[in-house]
């Protein structure tokens, strides 16, 4: 009668179903001399759990050093170089430059006939430029028709 109480013991330890008390129940059962024939394959194993529950770890585990924040400490050098920069630029005072004022009259005719003539070359060149977009526009008017 005992053996088939062990056995159903022993299927309930496998389906990880047993209470605490079953299992010392059956640790004392493998501690025993007098072990069913057929439990005898089982009682290697069960025996080593027992045993390896009692071992305990005795060498020491080396801590790791905490490893430094350096992604904060950057963020904050970024942000002042930001800070610094910021102030840098918006506290420059304006500088004053000389605009071109001439004394006299004709001075200040002539440079400014200068600039104007500069310009008008540049218009001339742009000017000529669509020339070259009427003869396009006509010849695909031509192909398209």
């Amino acid at each position: 009668m005992e053996f088939n109480s062990m056995d159903r013991l022993i299927e309930k330890y496998f389906s990880g179903e047993t209470s605490i008390a079953e299992e010392k129940e059956l640790k004392n059962y493998f501690m025993q001399p007098d072990v069913a024939p057929h439990h005898e394959q089982y009682r290697a194993m069960l025996g080593y759990f027992a045993q390896a529950k009692d071992e305990q770890f005795t060498k020491t585990v080396p801590l790791k050093p905490r490893k430094r924040n350096y992604v904060a400490w950057i963020s904050v050098a970024a942000s002042v170089a930001l800070l610094f920069g910021l102030f840098t630029f918006l506290n420059q005072k304006p500088q004053e430059q000389d605009l071109g004022s001439f004394e006299n009259p004709e001075v200040a005719y002539k440079e400014t006939q200068k600039a104007l003539e500069m310009v008008s070359q540049n218009v001339n060149l742009g000017v000529k430029g669509m020339g070259y977009m009427k003869e396009y526009e006509k010849t695909t008017k031509t192909i398209f028709k």
